[in-house]
């Protein structure tokens, strides 16, 4: 399964049973974390999740709204006996913060953290099946994005049409990634004959913080999901501007420009107790959109 679990929608403040950012990608080996708002091990623990399996944990900013929960998750991990790795994906000055922390608490946790610091955007993370890549959003302080994409999947093989063509099963791993097979006879066994095309890659986009920016799209076209921030209501262009934030009408229109296949929206600022008006005005842009509802998974 591949799906986005949302652990907070809220913005700075929690409110209405709602908690600031945090995400959690499920792959079928790891679990990958997307910002560590404040309450996020009591979220984790409340749907059931195991924070021992996550292994790669992403901030996007050094606004604590996105990482004052990292303190605490980390220290609660060492807590309850974590011995395997963790790797932080990290603005650089974070380190210093979380090590000053431990310091002052003379806490020592009793598992090594690797610190990979946000300085320019690419890949941040290759693993077997899917890669991690970082771009930049336009926020009041430094702020990153994250960009989730499985590896091209192989081909599928067609064991009927390969034994008709007498293909030897050591030659199947490569049929898998397309190649063609050459027989005794010198015969070109054309690989589309004897296998066929795979479900296509998915990919997630989270954007983070951000003022509408039409740049964004580029960094995000054509994915299967983005999580777009509008912590504000369309008739609240002007204020989103001077915070840098993003209108409902303006997270719509970066996922039209970028022809995303889907939408899901958040970030709300806690001046609004109800969401409804959110969805609809969002789908005036862009009509496959969702809100980012606490404990729900939204599948690729």
């Amino acid at each position: 399964m591949l799906g986005i679990t949302i652990l907070g929608n809220n913005s700075a403040l929690p409110a209405h049973d709602r908690h600031p950012t945090a995400q959690l990608l499920t792959t079928p080996e790891h679990l990958l974390l997307f910002d560590c708002g404040e309450g996020t091990q009591m979220q984790l623990a409340r749907y059931k999740i195991r924070r021992s399996k996550i292994n790669y944990i992403f901030i996007s900013h050094l606004h604590g709204d996105h990482y004052f929960g990292l303190p605490g998750l980390l220290n609660s991990m060492g807590l309850q006996g974590r011995t395997q790795d963790l790797h932080l994906f990290i603005p650089e000055k974070l380190k210093t913060i979380l090590e000053l922390q431990f310091e002052v608490a003379n806490a020592v946790l009793p598992f090594k953290i690797h610190y990979h610091f946000l300085l320019e955007e690419g890949v941040i993370l290759e693993e077997k099946k899917f890669t991690v890549s970082c771009f930049k959003t336009q926020h009041r302080i430094e702020c990153w994005g994250f960009l989730f994409k499985e590896k091209k999947h192989p081909r599928k093989i067609l064991p009927d049409e390969c034994i008709k063509h007498e293909i030897p099963s050591s030659f199947y791993e490569r049929l898998h990634w397309g190649e063609d097979y050459s027989n005794k006879d010198g015969e070109i066994i054309k690989n589309d004959w004897v296998t066929k095309a795979n479900t296509a890659p998915k990919s997630y986009a989270y954007s983070a913080d951000t003022i509408y920016d039409e740049n964004l799209a580029d960094n995000v076209t054509n994915v299967s999901l983005l999580f777009h921030e509008t912590t504000y209501l369309k008739d609240q262009e002007e204020r989103a501007a001077a915070r840098f934030h993003s209108t409902t009408i303006q997270a719509a229109m970066i996922a039209r420009k970028a022809n995303v296949n889907r939408l899901i929206i958040g970030h709300f600022s806690s001046k609004y107790e109800e969401l409804d008006e959110f969805e609809k005005e969002a789908k005036e842009v862009f009509e496959n959109c969702e809100l980012a509802i606490e404990g729900v998974t939204y599948l690729l």
